[in-house]
Parts: structure tokens; C-alpha cells; sequence
């Protein structure tokens, strides 16, 4: 059953993927085009069974501790201003509209869902490569499968991390919601039984605002309208007055801050190699662009990125020598991807289709988030447990990351049609070395920690992780030993954020 429910949740995704491709995200959100071409079904407002009234002592990330970021008392129920922002939601709820009651339900059907789904598709809309010898343009960022693993972790993290501060603080001040006060207000949708101060919708947004519109400066109008109705949604569903926003949208700046200023120590602005340091590396056969034009390798110097998890636990877990050009191994593994581009079958086509996650798709990352979401919702997670789950799993793909293009750039291992022009792949070449594949340990990472949040689910997520993996074999762009390799490093990786996970004290 649980098979069948994968699925039918993945082909569905893979079928918004091809969706996006015809309708640009401005048009996409604002007009035109559903904004289910890639968020998915219309779901209703969540009702999480646990509140998880403990996640104010969970273990952050980025910040000291859930009382860091200063949150001012609230209001007394009985004073003026209070009663006014009552009188306020009152008179918002009496002329709702149509539009206003869709906003109202889209975003209480899971916002730290919704604004990683907004980061997927700007990865989408932002996953082109540049002009040849184009000068890089900070205001439009090339997201590729690196960068992306960078984008959903900081997201992520902000998120989590500012959750914990407005938990810590809903327990310190235990404000009841509007319709507790003031009979007048009716909440439209389900109760949670939570302090409404700070608001966690609140949070949410002015920490996803932040992050996003400092990847995507472009973008920021639009990221703002939907921050702005986020919060308002909030005000027509009676579910918070105007303070709460307040409260909840200053805790969630001041964390997002803390995130920025880590994202601009992490070294990712080093990984394009100005220098051009990789041509100076010797080996025996190196790997060479097979783009037409000739253009310089993706992020050379992305495994020198700074690391989320503990760097010498992920060290030890690294890929060593890839088998030798020309050895009996390496002319094995090269003859068997031959031998699959020569008598590619319909079902191989099919894998390698559906796992490429190439330009205009939110990458192999963003492909196990919409993953992660899928189980999310099943389970009905709280928006702090879907913050950690998220965070855990963000982590790990981004360390995933590095650890890969660390492995690229120590052994230069040339593609497979490289080394025999007769091979036709079934997708894109990506431009940098073969092993290990990004897919495999992508996968391996992001399979392992899924598999410890949801253990019922492990078996299928590892047969994802191993179809992944495959579809690049399958494809013609990689050798067998480029995906083992690739899915033990990433096993190693999710091992690593499982024992942080084990320490955060969080109830399992």
C-alpha cells in the first residue's frame, strides 16, 4: 500500500515538474496557471494530533538557545489596544472573501510545507545554467543541485531554529487565541490549543521572507505579497490579532539574520573558482567538458563549503580512490554502461526520465523535500516537527553536497561517453567529473534520515534511493561504482545527522 501511495505522490510530481516548465513562476503564482502545478493538491487545513508543547527546549542550530531573540510580554486581554485588534479581526472576518477563505485554508495546510514549496519553485525557475563567458549575476543565481542543497538547508534552519524561539516563548506567555476571548470571533479553522503570541505563521513567513529574497533579490515583491497574505490569512481565520504578527514577524527577522550572516561565512562564494586552481590538477586521464561550447565546470571549489554536521565524522565517511582508468574494473563498469545505451529498454528510459531532475526541476534535492512533504502530511506533523524533519533532512543533502564535489574534484574521473564517444545517453551530461554521482549520494543521505523518521516507510525509501541512483547508469552518464560509492557517502551523512537528531530532545 505504502508503495502504491509513493508512487502515485511521485509521478504526480514529476508530471508538475513538466508543467512548470510552459509557465514562468511570476505567472505561475500571481496568475494564469494554478499554483498547483507544483505545490500539489489543494489540502486542507491541518489539524496535527501532538502539539509537540516541548519544542521550546529543543536543541537549535544556528542560534544559543530558544530565549536568544527577546520577545516582549503581551498585551493584557483587557487592555484598550488588545480589545482593538479583537474589534479588528471581527470586522476583517465580517467581509471575508472568497479569495480571502482560499488564502486562509492554503496557508493552514502546513506553512513550513507551503514556503518550501515556494523555494522549489524558484529553484525551478532559476535552474538554467548562464551564457558561456557570461560574468556572474548575483541577482540571478544559477540553482543548481549544489546551490539548491544550500537554498532548502538555510530555509530550513531559519525556520527551525525561529520555531523553537516562538514555542519557548508560547509556553512562557500562554496568550489564548482571539475566539477564546472574544465570542465574536470564530476560528475557521481547527483549534490547535496553542499560545497564540508569538504567532508561528508569523515566524514562518518573515524567516522564509528573509532567506529567499536574499537568494532570489528579484524575486522580492513577490515573496513579500505572499508573506504579507500569509500573516493576514491568519487575521481572517481568527486564529491571531494584529500583536501576535507582530511579535512573531520581529523573533522571525532577528533568527533569519542569524542564518544570513552564517551563509555569508560558509565559503560558498569561493566555489566557483575565480582562480581557475582545477586546471592545475594532474591525473592520468582528467575529465573534460563535454558542453558545446566548451564551458568551465560547475562550482570546482564546492567541497571546500562549509559543513553542517560535524566535518570530521563526515570526513571519515568520504569515497576513497575511484578503480583505475584503464584497469580491469574501471573497463567493466565502462562496458556495462555501453551495453545499456546500446539496448536501452523502455522501463531503464522511464527511471532515467523520472529521476533526472535536470534544468527546470527543483533538482535531485528539491525532489526528496517534495518526498519529505509527502510523508509530512501523512503523518500530520506539527509545523515545528515538519521544521525539524526538514532541517535534518536539508542538512544532510547539502553535506551530501560538499562531500560529493569533494570527491569530483580530488579524482577528475572522466564521463562514460567521454571515455566512449558511442555511448548515447538518455539525459543530460552534467558538466563536472563522473564520480561519485551527486544522485546516489543525494539519495543515500536523504533516504537514510527520512528511513529514521519514518521507519514503517525505510524499505521503499531505500529502493528510491537505489532506483535514483541507478537511473544515472541507466542514463549513460555514470558508472556502477560512481553510484556505490556515492550511496555509502551518503549513508554515511545521514548516520552523522541521525546521532545530531538523537541529541536535539526531541520526542522521536
Amino acid at each position: 500500500m505504502r508503495t502504491l501511495y509513493f508512487r502515485q505522490y511521485l509521478a504526480c510530481l514529476r508530471s508538475n515538474y513538466l508543467m512548470l516548465l510552459s509557465c514562468s513562476l511570476g505567472i505561475l503564482l500571481l496568475s494564469g496557471c494554478e499554483k498547483s502545478d507544483l505545490s500539489g493538491p489543494d489540502y486542507t487545513a491541518a489539524a496535527p494530533s501532538e502539539q509537540d508543547l516541548s519544542g521550546g527546549t529543543w536543541k537549535t542550530i544556528l542560534i544559543k538557545s530558544g530565549n536568544e531573540v527577546t520577545v516582549p510580554s503581551p498585551l493584557a486581554p483587557t487592555d484598550p489596544t488588545y480589545q482593538q485588534e479583537l474589534s479588528e479581526v471581527k470586522s476583517l472576518q465580517a467581509q471575508l472573501s472568497k479569495t480571502n477563505r482560499s488564502a486562509i485554508t492554503y496557508w493552514a495546510s502546513g506553512a513550513t510545507l507551503r514556503w518550501n514549496e515556494i523555494a522549489r519553485q524558484l529553484v525551478a525557475k532559476y535552474n538554467v545554467a548562464p551564457v558561456v563567458g557570461a560574468a556572474p549575476d548575483p541577482s540571478v543565481p544559477f540553482a543548481n543541485p549544489v546551490l539548491a542543497a544550500r537554498i532548502y538547508a538555510l530555509l530550513s534552519v531559519a525556520q527551525y531554529d525561529a520555531l523553537v524561539s516562538a514555542w519557548h516563548y508560547k509556553l512562557q506567555f500562554g496568550r489564548p487565541a482571539p475566539s477564546r476571548t472574544d465570542p465574536g470571533i470564530k476560528l475557521l479553522i481547527p483549534a490547535s490549543g496553542l499560545s497564540s503570541y508569538p504567532s508561528e505563521d508569523a515566524v514562518i513567513a518573515a524567516t522564509s521572507l528573509e532567506i529567499l529574497k536574499f537568494i532570489f533579490p528579484k524575486e522580492t515583491d513577490y515573496l513579500t505579497q505572499q508573506a504579507t497574505q500569509h500573516q493576514e490569512s491568519r487575521l481572517w481565520a481568527g486564529a491571531n490579532v494584529r500583536s501576535d504578527l507582530a511579535a512573531g514577524e520581529s523573533l522571525g527577522k532577528n533568527v533569519a539574520k542569524k542564518v544570513l550572516e552564517y551563509a555569508r561565512e560558509d565559503r560558498m562564494n569561493l566555489a566557483r573558482d575565480a582562480n581557475n586552481t582545477w586546471q592545475q590538477v594532474v591525473v592520468p586521464v582528467k575529465w573534460q567538458s563535454l558542453e558545446i561550447p566548451v564551458r568551465g565546470p560547475m562550482l570546482p571549489l564546492g567541497g571546500k563549503v562549509k559543513t553542517w554536521f560535524d566535518s570530521t565524522a563526515l570526513a571519515a565517511g568520504l569515497p576513497g580512490p575511484p578503480p583505475v582508468v584503464g584497469s580491469a574494473r574501471f573497463n567493466q563498469d565502462l562496458i556495462e554502461v555501453r551495453k545499456i545505451a546500446d539496448t536501452r529498454t523502455r522501463e531503464q528510459w522511464r527511471i532515467s526520465d523520472f529521476w533526472a531532475d535536470g534544468a527546470g526541476t527543483p533538482t535531485p534535492p528539491g525532489h526528496w523535500n517534495q518526498i519529505a512533504e509527502g510523508l509530512i502530511r501523512e503523518k500530520g506533523y506539527s509545523e515545528i516537527r515538519t521544521a525539524r524533519t526538514l532541517a535534518l533532512l536539508n542538512r544532510a543533502l547539502m553535506d551530501a553536497a560538499i562531500c560529493c564535489w569533494l570527491t569530483k574534484y580530488t579524482y577528475y574521473v572522466p564521463r562514460p561517453s567521454q571515455m566512449d564517444p558511442e555511448i548515447k545517453t538518455a539525459t543530460g551530461i552534467p558538466n563536472f567529473p563522473s564520480y561519485t554521482s551527486g544522485h546516489a549520494t543525494f539519495s543515500g543521505a536523504a533516504a537514510t534520515i527520512l528511513g529514521y523518521m519514518f521507519p514503517e516507510n525505510s524499505t521503499d525509501l531505500n529502493r528510491q534511493a537505489a532506483e535514483a541512483a541507478i537511473s544515472r547508469m541507466y542514463g549513460g552518464i555514470h558508472y556502477r561504482f560512481d553510484n556505490e560509492a556515492g550511496l555509502a557517502c551518503g549513508q554515511n551523512i545521514g548516520k552523522v545527522a541521525i546521532l545530531w537528531g538523537k541529541g536535539d530532545g526531541s520526542p522521536k
